[in-house]
């Protein structure tokens, strides 16, 4: 699960950027919080959305961002812990894999999404690290 600020920038961003759709939606209105299940499509098309949102917690690599009402639009909220730094440092990353890596980047830059590394920063060049909207 990730928290997330603003859900429709982050939700612009998992399924624009990345090519995830949401599987599901859950509202608290109560409680003041929303839950997005998004995944990638295996079913060429072929399953419709009632489909995905009963196989959600059947199948590997579900995203759950969480959405706590209001911060998208609270000045005063500072974001959450990414866990690549003090404090909450312990999360790191979430890896997924491409056909090519630096089409993938390519694309990536293009569209103006913000890297933590790049493929040609380090000794690792066959990885690369983008951060989403929170970061």
């Amino acid at each position: 699960m990730i928290r997330v600020k603003d859900v429709k920038e982050s939700i612009a961003f998992y399924t624009d950027v990345l090519g995830m759709e949401v599987l599901s939606e859950y509202h608290n209105n109560d409680a003041k919080f929303s839950l997005y299940f998004l995944a990638f499509d295996h079913s060429d098309g072929k399953d419709t959305k009632e489909d995905k949102d009963n196989a959600k917690f059947k199948r590997e690599g579900v995203l759950e961002l969480t959405h706590n009402h209001g911060t998208e639009s609270d000045p005063e909220f500072k974001g959450y812990a990414s866990g690549n730094q003090e404090p909450g440092r312990g999360f790191g990353h979430i890896a997924i894999a491409v056909d090519d890596i630096q089409a993938a980047c390519d694309r990536f830059e293009r569209l103006g999404v913000r890297f933590h590394k790049k493929l040609t920063d380090g000794k690792m060049r066959n990885i690369a690290f983008i951060l989403d909207p929170d970061g």
